[in-house]
């Protein structure tokens, strides 16, 4: 029988989606996955302990390079902040993907238990009372978790070849870990769309890192800050709607994690108010006041979905 190349061509297209589905949202692992303190670190000790090391690395590895190098001196790193970048943008668009299906399943399959009192939205920013952390969209909340730690060998990275320590960058990375334990310990409503908006960022953001990397070319901070914003905004919106669909729907799942979520995200977005209309009050200030409104931008979305602070290397040389 005759085939036509499109139509070959078509039904490969079809077998791939089919086989992206299964490993994203059907296999037996993701399906049958459950939140448990047996789980690789998913304990408390484990959390605290993690940040603690995270802190007091970080702190040490500041301290022994400004005692052996001289001012202004960097440790060259070849490619691995390019590589890092990389393999950042492409979990990032793992977890999307994956927790996009995961999401699109579950909605598929547990309608018929909430569909007179919510919608597929409602259900994505509220989750229903009694939800149990299992099943496949958090398997991908434990991933997105398990990536917070690879995050950090960021810090390290700009220790190493700016011989620069921030203290915004320490307290992003520890508050978006911390966040992101309590998503999965207390089945946090709001955290799909958040991990979804974040990761989508990430991909962008870690992309065009890589790009300048690869490309030599300075980095341009409106596009990192763009992203933000919009990130930043997005979750905004969406945290007005979990407190009114709390208030008016009967209660959403983990809104104690939410509040204490909350209360970060007020402190931390005023201070980048701040930090950030102060410079635009000064536009004639060096590149450094750049960078600081783009860490505050990013510990702003941190508090709220995890987000990630934008690079600023190579400011400077652009």
């Amino acid at each position: 029988m005759y085939t036509s190349p499109s139509g070959g061509t078509l039904g490969k297209a079809t077998a791939v989606m089919r086989a992206l589905n299964f490993y994203l949202s059907e296999h037996p692992v993701i399906v049958s996955f459950r939140w448990s303190h047996a789980l690789w670190g998913s304990t408390w000790s484990f959390l605290f302990y993690s940040i603690s090391l995270y802190v007091v690395l970080s702190i040490f590895v500041h301290l022994i390079l400004a005692v052996l190098l001289r001012r202004g001196q960097r440790v060259p790193l070849g490619p691995l902040p390019a590589l890092h970048s990389l393999s950042m943008s492409l979990i990032s668009a793992i977890i999307f993907a994956g927790l996009l299906l995961s999401a699109t399943s579950e909605i598929r399959e547990t309608r018929w238990l909430w569909r007179r009192s919510k919608t597929p939205l409602e259900w994505l920013l509220c989750f229903p009372l009694g939800t149990r952390p299992s099943g496949r969209v958090f398997f991908w909340s434990y991933v997105f978790y398990l990536s917070r730690y690879v995050h950090m060998l960021s810090t390290v990275s700009v220790v190493l070849q700016r011989r620069k320590l921030v203290f915004f960058k320490l307290f992003y990375h520890a508050i978006s870990t911390f966040m992101s334990f309590l998503w999965l310990e207390f089945s946090q409503s709001f955290q799909v769309l958040a991990i979804l908006f974040t990761t989508l960022a990430f991909f962008v953001i870690y992309g065009y890192r890589f790009w300048t990397s690869v490309a030599a070319t300075g980095a341009r901070l409106p596009l990192v800050l763009n992203c933000q914003i919009l990130l930043l905004g997005c979750n905004l919106v969406c945290h007005v709607g979990v407190l009114l669909l709390h208030f008016f729907t009967g209660g959403c799942n983990g809104i104690g994690a939410w509040v204490l979520n909350s209360v970060l995200n007020g402190a931390i977005l005023m201070l980048f108010m701040r930090v950030y209309l102060g410079r635009k009050r000064k536009p004639n200030k060096n590149m450094g006041d750049y960078e600081c409104a783009e860490n505050k931008i990013a510990l702003s979305c941190s508090v709220f979905c995890a987000g990630k602070e934008a690079d600023s290397n190579k400011l400077k040389s652009g």
